[in-house]
């Protein structure tokens, strides 16, 4: 006859109360209310959204985050809905211990501002639209003309380079996109204009740039200029 096993009964004893603890504690905490919710900004310090209205979004507009159940949340479903904002280029939700629904926001980064046909919008980095804030208007490139479904992979290309070149960013102010789809460039400090040509060799173009500013920059010469061509690759021509 086989003895009984009291250690192997206590174990299982205490394996059950651990899923009972569990089981009542998690649903204990889902009944709970939000305490409060909180909005987080990362990245770049100006706001082009207020946290009023991305707060709005969290707490589906209702007037006071406590009247929300833990279990009534769908925190995909709220991450969908910040991140549908125009403003917002991505969010994390989430609910902590103590109760406190907080989203962690990025907001889209803009690095040109089109001006065409009296319609004014910016670019992000993504190469999507990005509408004017009424809080705060970006420092980016200052763009006219026409950019399409057609060219926008492009241009946004062309942008992004600009962006994340200390120097061309610093030193590019404005682009005007000519009827044959060529660009000019317009400089920061100086009148001559930059003859870019069409979007091609794109890098190399900025690298011949780049060489000529700053040999002509260490003598008076460079306000002689009134044109600078970078349409060939192999070559700067200038013109007086």
């Amino acid at each position: 006859m086989k003895r009984f096993n009291w250690a192997s009964l206590r174990l299982l004893l205490m394996f059950g109360m651990v899923i009972f603890l569990y089981s009542f504690t998690g649903k204990r905490n889902l009944n709970r209310k939000i305490t409060k919710a909180e909005v987080v900004f990362v990245g770049e310090n100006q706001l082009f959204v207020k946290q009023k209205a991305v707060n709005k979004l969290l707490i589906e507009n209702r007037a006071d985050p406590k009247t929300i159940a833990r279990d009534a949340l769908d925190l995909n479903k709220l991450e969908k809905t910040i991140d549908s904002h125009p403003m917002i280029d991505k969010s994390e939700v989430s609910v902590s211990v103590d109760g406190v629904l907080k989203a962690v926001v990025k907001q889209k980064t803009p690095i040109a501002r089109i001006s065409d046909e009296g319609v004014s919008f910016y670019i992000d980095y993504k190469g999507n639209k990005m509408p004017l804030s009424s809080n705060y208007t970006a420092r980016v490139l200052l763009v006219s003309g026409e950019i399409n479904d057609k060219n926008k992979e492009k241009f946004a290309k062309l942008f992004r380079v600009i962006y994340d070149d200390v120097f061309l960013k610093k030193n590019i102010i404005g682009i005007q996109v000519m009827p044959n789809g060529g660009v000019l460039l317009l400089n920061r400090n100086y009148n001559f204009k930059i003859d870019f040509g069409q979007l091609i060799n794109v890098e190399q173009k900025f690298k011949n740039y780049k060489a000529f500013f700053q040999k002509v920059v260490l003598d008076s010469s460079i306000t002689k200029y009134k044109k600078i061509d970078l349409r060939f690759a192999e070559q700067v021509v200038c013109t007086k």
